[in-house]
């Protein structure tokens, strides 16, 4: 998957890197002394992030190849292992873990109901499921990358049938954080502009990719030349709120077994 789409703690990258890297730092003081399922662990420097915490953490990943490359970079953390495989179902016992995490993941996957109940399984009675994903709303282009990304309603919905105790909340940012999605919205609907059939939203995602990861390396430099705070951005400029959730750039669903 682009890098793009797993974002790396460079300059360019920096305000995606902080916002994905918010999950985890918040996750901290549930996985405490916990054993922790990270479900879509990518490149795992959120994954090794919370072993830092965790009593035993498990990194799952559909590609073997980015498994590999986490085996050797993390080897030296004790706590730390990973495992291979597309997902759901989850190849794991009931009842097996005390917290399960699945950040930035389920809007990469069709059979998302089955996979929140794939997660509830595995989790011991009294377990948390944290999950995050985009806010549709606040989504300006098609995401190649993405299967289906929810609107807060939807998520409600799908999680609503399950018997579960559970929460939203959605993700924002200070003035900083806006003002670069502000000039990040400018530069994406400038592109659009050249698309008058609206193919990016017809055509097949694999003919996209190519496409996306050339923009949005651009946009990235672009609004790291333009926008003076890109780099300064940290997890502290974000948070979590309970109202106006539409405008909220993430969901956020923490379920309760």
């Amino acid at each position: 998957m682009s890098s793009h789409e797993r974002a790396h703690d460079d300059d360019s990258n920096n305000v995606t890197y902080q916002r994905c890297q918010f999950a985890y730092e918040y996750a901290i003081p549930v996985i405490k002394g916990k054993k922790v399922l990270d479900v879509g662990c990518g490149n795992a420097y959120g994954t090794a992030l919370m072993a830092g915490d965790a009593q035993q953490i498990t990194g799952v990943d559909y590609d073997q190849e980015t498994i590999g490359e986490n085996r050797q970079k993390y080897a030296a953390v004790a706590n730390l292992d990973f495992m291979q495989g597309a997902v759901p179902p989850l190849p794991l016992p009931d009842s097996s873990y005390d917290v399960v995490t699945a950040f930035q993941f389920i809007e990469h996957i069709r059979d998302r109901k089955e996979f929140l109940k794939e997660c509830l399984r595995v989790l011991r009675p009294g377990g948390v499921l944290m999950v995050t994903t985009p806010n549709i709303k606040k989504s300006l282009a098609r995401n190649p990358f993405h299967v289906h990304e929810y609107t807060f309603d939807e998520m409600k919905r799908e999680i609503d049938g399950i018997p579960t105790g559970f929460e939203l909340q959605g993700l924002k940012g200070n003035d900083k954080v806006n003002k670069y999605y502000e000039e990040n919205g400018k530069f994406v609907r400038m592109i659009l502009k050249w698309d008058v059939l609206g193919l990016h939203k017809r055509l097949p995602a694999s003919w996209l990719t190519a496409p996306y990861n050339l923009v949005t390396s651009l946009m990235r430099n672009k609004l790291k030349e333009k926008v003076q705070q890109t780099t300064d951005i940290t997890t502290s400029d974000f948070f979590l709120d309970k109202n106006a959730l539409d405008e909220a750039w993430d969901i956020y669903l923490i379920a309760r077994k």
